[in-house]
């Protein structure tokens, strides 16, 4: 099943989010990789494409898991919770409508 994992940063994140960013997107190529990643992303903190120096003020994940614990213990085993990247991580089941 797909799980929506949304984290919201802590302000000023930009600089752990940087450091913390290339064991992030590893966990994300693994996914990737297994077939288990449905789409990933940054949610920007101001409305452009590239905020610059604004940074980010979180993310969302939608991958596969086969329950909801597995969702959770890989979200809060996240590098960016490590960091400090994050201040929230919310898991939750999603089904993929469209398209």
């Amino acid at each position: 099943m797909w799980y929506a994992i949304t984290g919201i940063d802590v302000e000023n994140s930009l600089e752990a989010r940087k450091a913390a960013r290339p064991a992030h997107v590893a966990r994300l190529q693994a996914l990737l990789d297994e077939g288990r990643l449905l789409l990933a992303g940054p949610f920007p903190a101001i409305d452009a494409e590239d905020p610059g120096p604004a940074g980010f003020d979180g993310s969302l994940i939608i991958a596969g898991f086969t329950d909801l614990e597995s969702a959770r213990e890989w979200a809060q085993a996240d590098p960016y919770v490590a960091a400090g990247v994050y201040r929230e991580v919310s898991v939750r089941p999603f089904r993929k409508t469209l398209p």
